[in-house]
């Protein structure tokens, strides 16, 4: 199935605050001192993300730093718009991204690659030849209603429904260093720093995306299972057709976070996450506070652009 013409679809722009390195590394101490027992918030070199343990399709979160969201939860509802698949890499040109842009974060995965729904961890450097840097999606065997994560070629750049991407040039440059270990309040790694976005930032628009490891611990995570023939017409209904799964780390997560939602139906935080055992999906919370630990690289994007908006509003599952 070919993607939508990204040339015909509405494309919003606002440009973000961006605030100093080191009013972010305030913010967010603050923040985390009131939910993990351990933490520091450094602002360092980009470690080169390509190593163990992130295995990313480029170096560095730097250059022309663009947070994206596409589509949204309203096109799986009441009934799945089967015709939302787009391509990343037609995409990009139209955000002030060349084909050669490094793109992660996470999105509805590609169905008509596997006739499946999917959830998409996008780890890609358009335009790059290497095939061990790669996008992977995870789905539900139909069979026995287990997780399973897949390597997507490389030249297989589509997303469908909703996406949560930060894009890039991959360039090496000063980054958020990000450590929490042993959660002791309410909110989870990334929930405690979008939220002390909301907090502080109340008059701006503020937007990150990075990577964060699952170091030790567990999380809850979904796997979307093929589309419903059923119509979803609440938040309990969706949940309710969701696969829930308790996934062991270590896990390589990929998102974006914003501070708040102006007037375009955002999702506030969307991560996947990927591994090298097997295991993969959205994710929610880790389940394991008294051992969870967190390291995670992130940076602040100068523009968000919001493209193909669903007209209902007020979308359901914000994270």
């Amino acid at each position: 199935m070919a993607a939508l013409d990204s040339s015909k679809l509405k494309i919003e722009s606002r440009t973000l605050y961006v605030p100093p390195l080191e009013e972010l590394k305030t913010v967010f101490s603050e923040a985390l001192s009131k939910n993990f027992a351990e933490f520091s918030v450094e602002i360092v070199d980009s470690p080169d993300l390509k190593e163990k343990p992130f295995t990313l399709a480029a170096s560095g979160l730097g250059g022309k730093a663009t947070v994206l969201e596409v589509g949204g939860p309203f096109f799986l509802r009441p009934l799945v718009h089967r015709d939302k698949v787009y391509d990343i890499k037609t995409m990009a040109p139209l955000v002030g991204h060349g084909e050669k842009s490094f793109v992660i974060g996470a999105a509805g995965g590609p169905w008509p690659y596997i006739n499946n729904n999917c959830e998409l961890m996008m780890n890609v450097l358009l335009d790059n030849p290497k095939p061990s840097e790669s996008s992977r999606i995870a789905f539900v065997d139909k069979n026995n209603g287990t997780s399973v994560l897949q390597v997507l070629p490389k030249n297989e750049t589509r997303f469908a429904l909703m996406a949560n991407l930060f894009l890039s040039e991959g360039k090496p440059g000063k980054v958020l260093k990000v450590y929490a270990k042993k959660r002791t309040g309410k909110n989870d790694f990334i929930a405690t720093m979008q939220k002390a976005l909301v907090s502080h930032y109340t008059d701006k628009f503020v937007g990150l995306g990075g990577t964060f490891l699952l170091k030790e611990g567990k999380a809850k995570q979904h796997v979307m299972p093929d589309f419903s023939e059923t119509p979803i017409n609440t938040l309990a209904d969706l949940n309710n057709w969701l696969n829930f799964y308790d996934m062991s780390a270590p896990l390589i997560a990929v998102g974006t976070f914003v501070s708040a939602e102006p007037d375009l139906d955002l999702k506030v935080q969307h991560f996947h996450s990927f591994s090298y055992h097997g295991e993969g999906g959205h994710y929610h919370i880790d389940t394991t506070p008294d051992i969870v630990e967190y390291l995670g690289y992130f940076t602040p994007g100068e523009i968000f652009y919001r493209v193909d908006q669903p007209s209902v509003v007020k979308s359901s599952g914000k994270n």
